[in-house]
């Protein structure tokens, strides 16, 4: 059956969509940056909003986003927020089922001091600024501002159909244009289940409450949506703009990897066994540098008095835990990763005295958390959902049920199931087991973390490096007993979910090089050309210009008095003289000096050890004040009356320093990197590139080595090309190319890079390109060419443009480095897509001819 999204998977509407802008008003005024899905979601919306089409749904509008758990789908909720009031919406009704997650949402939506705030400090739409505004009820909402009422679904239910004073009604919307957003949508289903029996059923509610005005709309949210239902089916077909599911998010790297650690231990050496895991990554993590601070969770069975005896027994434990239940686990546990724990430690020469002190010192009484009944989940809700914060030290969580929901956490690395059984039937998970897997989806979201500058810090880096420790920073564990019916019903039920793909789909190739490449000699004695990352100076700063600033005056608008009336009931207005605005030009350095000191301490960007480090060649607060490459070297536009312009106060100037400071600060740290690449350096092909392990999935695009491509030509020097659908693609237009290159140049050789080599940008970003083309000229100067190239899917274009543009940067610095007897062409070309090939193809081989 079709739904509306599949009409995004005509090319033609694809390219339609890729046609689609996201405004500045959105991405401006976001906190977060919006990954390459996210720009999908806000496309799909303003096309369906803006385009005509056969399947355009009709008013008033019913749409929803499946997108999977960790996806951000409450950045897309606040980003269309701004999208609708820029459209002329003003009014905004979120409700949920649980009172929790409203919690969470009022803090994403209205804290500016909450670490998962969504919004910019200051919302800027059509030049005005724009607050965030919670409202009781909707005779409190104005018309200049986005105003937000929240309740559950149970409230919104009682308060339309059993009508008290101050209670919103069905009538107060009847004269509003109402945008609703019901999160965790998959309960909203009641009445369609029940044989699409609406009346008196919260889905009733909703739907009566749509109807109210013809352009209402109402959005939609959930990871959960049960397609095998031939009602929610029929429901949802012309309303599910997108599907973006568990298993989509995975395979685009951006949940952890889940792994099941099955024991036949007891309860008690289950969890000695997670806290050892626990602090080897809270170790590991600090080796590299990363502010890591994991989290368990320890999960009961049925009741909240269950889980008061676990944690109880587990305080026992952590009050008596000693060296001796250490040594015990290092001498029995055979599973691999515990074992590579302890030779961290070893090698970090931590013994098991101290390894217990740590643990005992991680897991005090005081650093545990239940989270049980309503009562407990409310009053814990804001440690609960700030667990990644460096301020909040809990590290164990005790819970049975209400974390399967609305639980935001990016620091939970280990479960603990402390109860065994399992309540499946013929080999199909129970609804204990399937609630279980809901828990580990919510735990299975991402830890960001980047090595270095222009990493992305948001999808895992390590599927292909299974050696790597730091893969476990990558890594769930779901702790259990050995019980393989058990450990088959819950895999099946993580499957079902989409985040999870059994070991058993995975497969291991090996990517070898050819024999007879490595009997050349560009094999064994060529090189590659890459640079590193070094921390960036500023030695050669030595003005503002240096870093972008002052390529125009900060502008300050005087107060005035200056207005005019207008009728309440008329569009008339008065023609009065409203007093004339006029501009001035004033000098910093004309401003009295102790207000612009003033001004500079109010910052603390200005604090001199900053000066210090960004303007090396300052040589004091004065000189900073009064040079001409600096503060001294600027003016200060004054808008205002022909009086106030000639009765300029004191105050007047402190606001206009104190708005032109905080100007030039965002100017910098616009600007400003850390970090560098170096210059290039040479390291042997031989060196670099080797035989190696990767793991794909059976069946996936991945698997297909393309040995009908590259099997048997010698410029191809990999046994194999186990790459994305595009980079095959590539691989298919230069074989057809070959022998038009083989006419000019000789040692023609196309390398898969297998996050090999690494060039960094100016600002410090490492990029691993996907391939790299080395070929000599026959003749004249007998140039080496060494060709970055890098194919991307369209739908990851926008997303990598700084990629593209350090390649440009690279093609036209046309840097040649003489390396032994050989002159080296380092160059690259824009990414290539298959929808784009002739322009690439004619772009590579100009560069080629040069």
């Amino acid at each position: 059956m079709a739904y509306l999204h599949n009409i995004f998977d005509n090319p033609f509407a694809r390219k339609a969509l890729a046609q689609v802008d996201i405004p500045n008003y959105i991405t401006d005024n976001l906190k977060f940056d919006i990954r390459p899905y996210q720009t999908e979601a806000f496309k799909r919306h303003i096309y369906v909003a803006t385009e005509d089409f056969e399947e355009k749904p009709k008013k008033p509008v019913h749409l929803l986003y499946n997108m999977a758990t960790g996806s951000g789908k409450t950045l897309i909720m606040a980003g269309l927020m701004l999208y609708l009031f820029e459209k002329g919406c003003r009014n905004f009704l979120f409700f949920v089922n649980s009172n929790n997650i409203i919690n969470k949402t009022k803090d994403n939506f209205l804290n500016p001091q909450a670490g998962k705030y969504l919004f910019s400090n200051k919302i800027v739409v059509g030049g005005k600024e724009v607050l965030i505004k919670e409202v009781a009820n909707f005779e409190e909402a104005d018309n200049e501002n986005i105003n937000i009422k929240f309740t559950t679904i149970q409230q919104l239910h009682i308060d339309l159909n059993n009508t008290k004073e101050n209670s919103i009604t069905y009538e107060d919307f009847e004269s509003r244009k109402m945008i609703l957003i019901a999160d965790e949508a998959h309960h909203l289903s009641s009445g369609t289940k029940k044989n699409g029996e609406l009346f008196g059923s919260w889905e009733g509610t909703v739907m009566k409450l749509l109807q109210q005005n013809f352009d209402n709309l109402l959005l939609e949210f959930t990871a959960t949506l049960d397609y095998d239902s031939r009602k929610i089916t029929e429901k949802y077909k012309d309303k599910v703009i997108y599907k973006y599911d568990l298993s989509q998010f995975r395979i685009d790297k951006y949940s952890k990897e889940i792994n099941l650690i099955r024991s036949l231990y007891e309860e008690r050496e289950r969890i000695i066994q997670a806290l050892i895991l626990n602090l080897y990554r809270q170790e590991l993590a600090a080796e590299h540098n990363i502010n890591l601070k994991p989290v368990i969770l320890f999960k009961a069975k049925r009741t909240i008095k269950e889980s008061g005896e676990n944690k109880e027994r587990f305080h026992h434990l952590i009050d008596d835990f000693s060296a001796e239940m250490v040594d015990k686990i290092q001498k029995t546990s055979t599973v691999s990763v515990v074992q590579k724990a302890f030779a961290f430690f070893e090698s970090k020469r931590l013994s098991f005295s101290e390894i217990a002190k740590r643990i005992k010192s991680n897991f005090r009484e005081e650093y545990c958390i239940s989270a049980n009944n309503d009562k407990e989940a409310e009053l814990n809700q804001i440690r609960l959902n700030t667990l990644e914060d460096e301020n909040n030290p809990i590290r164990a969580v005790f819970a049975v049920q209400k974390l399967n929901e609305g639980w935001d956490v990016l620091n939970l690395f280990d479960i603990v199931r402390l109860y065994e059984g399992r309540d499946g039937k013929a080999g199909k998970p129970g609804k204990t087991t399937i609630s279980e897997a809901q828990l580990v989806g919510r735990g299975a979201r991402y830890f960001p973390f980047a090595l270095e500058e222009g990493q992305d810090k948001y999808t895992r880096k390590f599927d292909d490096d299974t050696a790597n420790d730091l893969k476990t920073l990558e890594e769930l564990y779901y702790h259990t007993k050995e019980d393989s019916r058990y450990i088959s019903e819950l895999k099946q039920a993580l499957v079902d979910t989409g985040i999870y793909e059994d070991e058993d789909n995975l497969e291991t190739r090996q990517l070898t090089l050819k024999l007879d490449f490595k009997k050349t000699d560009f094999y064994k004695t060529g090189k590659v050309v890459y640079n590193k990352k070094v921390e960036k100076s500023y030695d050669n700063v030595r003005s503002f210009a240096d870093f972008g600033v002052a390529k125009r005056n900060f502008s300050y608008t005087l107060s005035s008095g200056i207005g005019k009336m207008s009728g309440m009931f008329t569009k008339e207005e008065e023609n009065g003289n409203a007093g004339k605005i006029l501009q001035k030009d004033i000098s910093v350095s004309d401003i009295p000096g102790h207000i612009i000191r003033y001004g500079l301490t109010q910052n603390p960007f200005y604090c001199f050890d900053n000066l210090e480090r960004y303007f090396p060649n300052v040589k004091s607060l004065s000189n900073f004040i009064v040079s001409n490459d600096y503060l001294g070297g600027l003016e200060i536009t004054f808008n205002g009356t022909k009086t106030r312009l000639e009765d300029i106060t004191s105050f007047d100037y402190l606001m206009a320093v104190q708005g032109l400071l905080q100007s030039i600060e965002i100017e910098i740290k616009s600007n400003l990197t850390e970090y560098k690449g170096s210059d290039y350096f040479t390291e042997y092909i031989h060196s670099v590139f080797k035989d190696k392990e990767i793991k794909v999935y059976k069946g996936s695009e991945r698997a297909d080595g393309q040995f009908d491509v590259v099997s048997e030509p010698k410029w191809y020097v990999y046994n194999a090309n186990y790459g994305t659908s595009e980079e095959k693609e590539f691989v298919k237009m230069f074989a057809r190319r070959f022998e038009h290159l083989d006419k000019k140049f000789k040692n023609i050789y196309l390398i898969r890079n297998e996050r090999e080599v690494k060039i960094i940008d100016k600002s410090g970003r490492a990029f691993e390109p996907d391939f790299i083309l080395f070929c000599k000229q026959k003749k004249g100067k007998e140039l080496t060419y060494q060709v970055f190239i890098e194919p991307k899917g369209n739908h990851l274009v926008a997303h990598d443009k700084w990629k593209e543009e350090f390649l440009k940067e690279i093609r036209e610095e046309q840097k040649t480095i003489k390396i032994d007897t050989d002159k080296y062409l380092i160059t690259g070309v824009p990414f290539y897509n298959n929808a784009n090939e002739n322009e690439f193809k004619t772009k590579l081989e100009a560069l080629l001819n040069e």
